[in-house]
């Protein structure tokens, strides 16, 4: 009966009395469970796992090997544990982290094949791979491992329900998780305010906010969670109410520059940027190099036309944080604004010497290039990204508008086609290609019929509210002949442009050319060594 009792106290899959049999690793098992009952230090343990593995290898019966390879596995949890506390206690920064943690995932995984259900080896397994450097994927599996174990508890559940949920890509498999870790511990606040944070990112804003309610309930000196509240109400537009809770947070917290940042962003939602301005200010006089507070201000600055007063604030950010990608990208659209498109390309080129794989630079690069009439630099980009990624529309669609500007119409029109294939109703590709088809000097290019149909599809997707994609379809039905609807699509397109927010001269004045050339019955054609320049004003889409 003494060993039921060591296996009822260790937790352990087997509980039944155990036999006493003559074999050969008897007299060690015998051993390693009276030294089980007084081991504490790692020393100790390490004795008994010995003795245990000694009398496996020795021999056993059914019964006894089963006892053995419980209590080893019991053991080498316990011996896991400890090496655990010095990975959690150190963190990486130690040098022997990284030691401790694969002593203790050697012992773990060990244990879990000796006694596969065995849910607290498990959660460990999960928590080790977790940390930085990590096997994710092993993770996943040892969680989801340890929720497929029958009669779990409660308190164990919860948190493996929590930590599958942080793992989980998909927003409604999250929730489902979320929802059951909260109905298993109630009084938990970390899984309501996990699913507070999801709710609020789902767009909920009002279950958000009562998932917040429920954490003040429990705990009502909780300042992360009056945070987290006002953000939920002000997408309520509760905006009064969020304010409290901000000044709950506040002063619950008075070091802390998240309401104030917070605040200022409430007073953006309701245009009172002087008001957010002072909160800024206020949180600067805190933290003086805050990143985040610094990129938060120069967006405002961007939004009052401070160009100057938001890059100052940009180049302190990345002064502190180098590898701020918000901050470094945020500046470049305010230089971009600035219309200083050489030095951001320049600054791109240098960016990606540092960061090769940045995924998004290369299209903007290559954008950037076909706005500074460098149409070759541009499809040298663009095809370095196609040979990586055949399908990515974005680059195939780019391309085409740079070949345009070489005056290789053919080649765009491949490109055109590629692009539709992939991503049939896009208005750009949709107008790009029936400009060219319309208007194309190269009479094996054009095609008017389908011209007609693809800029009718353009404007429909744009509810007939695009000045430039009207001229399309006007050239359309000029290159099939019909210059009465060509001229009335023409003429909606004059006075719908003179409306537009960013109406130029020069392409008012293009409208209007086109319009006398439909009033002369002749259909319109695009300079091959001018179509960028006009197209990309008035039809292309650029960047």
């Amino acid at each position: 009966m003494l060993r039921s009792v060591i296996l009822f106290l260790l937790l352990l899959v087997v509980s039944v009395p155990v036999t006493r049999a003559e074999n050969e690793g008897l007299a060690d098992l015998d051993q390693a469970t009276e030294k089980k009952l007084r081991a504490e230090k790692h020393r100790e343990l390490t004795e008994v796992i010995e003795l245990c593995q000694s009398a496996l290898k020795k021999g056993l019966d059914e019964e006894n090997s089963r006892f053995a390879k419980s209590l080893l596995a019991s053991s080498l949890l316990q011996r896991a544990a400890f090496a655990s506390k010095a990975v959690f206690g150190k963190g990486p920064a130690d040098r022997l982290w990284r030691n401790y943690r694969k002593l203790a995932l050697d012992d773990l995984e060990k244990a879990v094949e000796l006694v596969p259900e065995l849910p607290d080896a498990l959660l460990m397994i999960a928590r080790l791979n977790l940390l930085p450097d990590g096997n994710q994927e092993r993770a996943i599996r040892a969680i989801d491992s340890a929720l497929a174990i029958d009669g779990i508890e409660p308190n164990t559940r919860s948190p493996l329900l929590l930590m599958r949920a942080e793992l989980e890509q998909d927003d409604q498999k999250q929730l489902v998780l979320l929802d059951e870790a909260v109905k298993l511990a109630p009084d938990d606040a970390e899984p309501i305010r996990a699913r507070g944070l999801l709710h609020e990112k789902m767009g909920k804003a009002e279950l958000a906010a009562a998932d917040f309610d429920k954490l003040l309930k429990l705990n009502p000196e909780d300042a992360l969670a009056y945070q987290n509240q006002a953000r939920a109400l002000a997408e309520l537009k509760q905006y009064d109410r969020a304010m409290v809770s901000l000044d709950k947070a506040r002063q619950l917290a008075p070091r802390s520059v998240m309401p104030l940042t917070i605040r200022a962003q409430i007073h953006v939602q309701q245009e009172n940027l002087d008001a957010a301005m002072h909160d800024l200010n206020q949180a600067l006089t805190m933290q003086p190099d805050n990143p985040i507070v610094l990129l938060l201000r120069a967006s405002l600055y961007r939004e009052m036309d401070k160009s100057e007063a938001a890059l100052a604030d940009l180049n302190r950010a990345l002064r502190q944080e180098p590898d701020f990608s918000q901050a470094r990208r945020l500046r470049w659209a305010v230089l971009i604004g600035d219309g200083k498109f050489k030095q951001v390309i320049a600054e791109m080129e240098e960016q990606l010497k540092r960061t090769p794989d940045d995924p998004d630079i290369p299209i903007q690069m290559a954008m950037l290039c076909t706005a500074e009439h460098q149409p070759q630099k541009a499809i040298d980009i663009y095809s370095s990204i196609l040979a990586k990624e055949p399908d990515n529309v974005e680059a195939i669609e780019g391309r085409a508008n740079a070949l345009l500007g070489i005056g290789k119409q053919a080649e765009a029109i491949a490109d055109y086609n590629r692009a539709m294939k992939l991503k049939s109703d896009d208005s750009g590709t949709l107008n790009n290609l029936a400009w060219v088809l319309a208007t194309s000097p190269d009479d094996a290019l054009r095609d008017g019929k389908r011209a007609v149909e693809l800029a009718t599809k353009a404007c429909e997707a744009t509810q007939y509210e695009q000045a430039h994609i009207l001229s399309t379809l006007a050239a359309a039905y000029a290159e099939t002949g019909d210059f009465e609807t060509a001229i009335k699509w023409s003429k909606k397109a004059i006075a719908l442009g003179k409306t537009e927010e960013n109406a130029q001269p020069n392409v008012q004045q293009s409208l209007e050319n086109e319009l006398k050339s439909y009033e002369q019955g002749k259909p319109w054609r695009e300079l091959l060594h001018e179509g960028l320049e006009a197209g990309s004003e008035k039809n292309v889409h650029s960047p």
